[in-house]
């Protein structure tokens, strides 16, 4: 048997609404989601390791809110040109951003009466802010995290990401996965990158034996 098998850098994953899984880790910050337009100082932040659900949830919010979508890099010092006004997405903070650059879209996006959502790696009381002002304002943004998955959570990601791919793959091939690897949602991509690409090499749909050499390749 044969399938074809969509390179995963070119097929994005499934973000809508309906494909949000939620579970008892993301659900707090799913719920502040859902509170919108009610954020305390129009803001949210919302962090975790990577994979975690933090992108889906922004994107979530964005669609609802008709937000713009920005990232670190785009936060200069100087004229925001991506940002049209009204409420903003800004995505993989921690550090290396332009601390300026954020005080002044902050002030932004206050004075238009707009709403802002962060997402990080940490919560903003713990990135490397030096000015004072923009420590407070980031201090005065309700922050929720997303924590370690369940086993629950996981067997769903991984049926996600599989669907994502559109990859087929047995039964039995979940159920093993989740007794045997790692407890993160950057293990889970891993382990979809390491089968995605077995399947496309060998044609075939996934099974336990190939779930085995793609736990033994990425631990």
């Amino acid at each position: 048997m044969s399938q074809y098998v969509f390179d995963y850098d070119d097929q994005a994953p499934a973000m809508g609404e309906g494909d949000f899984l939620v579970a008892g880790s993301n659900a707090a910050a799913k719920a502040w989601v859902d509170r919108w337009p009610d954020w305390e100082n129009r803001g949210l932040a919302i962090w975790g390791p990577a994979g975690s659900g933090k992108s889906h949830l922004a994107e979530i919010w964005r669609r609802r809110s008709g937000a713009s979508l920005l990232s670190a890099a785009d936060v200069g010092a100087s004229l925001l040109r991506p940002w049209r006004g009204g409420h903003v997405v800004l995505e993989n903070l921690t550090t290396g951003f332009a601390e300026n650059g954020l005080l002044h879209l902050v002030n932004l996006v206050r004075e238009d009466g707009g709403s802002l959502l962060l997402t990080g790696r940490a919560p903003p009381a713990r990135w490397p802010v030096r000015l004072p002002d923009l420590a407070s304002r980031l201090a005065a943004l309700p922050a929720v995290d997303i924590g370690r998955p369940e086993d629950s959570l996981i067997a769903a990601v991984l049926e996600k990401q599989f669907r994502d791919r559109q990859l087929d793959v047995g039964g039995d091939v979940v159920p093993y996965l989740v007794t045997r690897m790692e407890r993160s949602f950057s293990a889970i991509r891993d382990i979809v990158d390491a089968l995605d690409s077995l399947s496309l090499r060998e044609q075939r749909p996934i099974t336990v034996p190939q779930a085995r050499r793609a736990l033994e390749a990425v631990c």
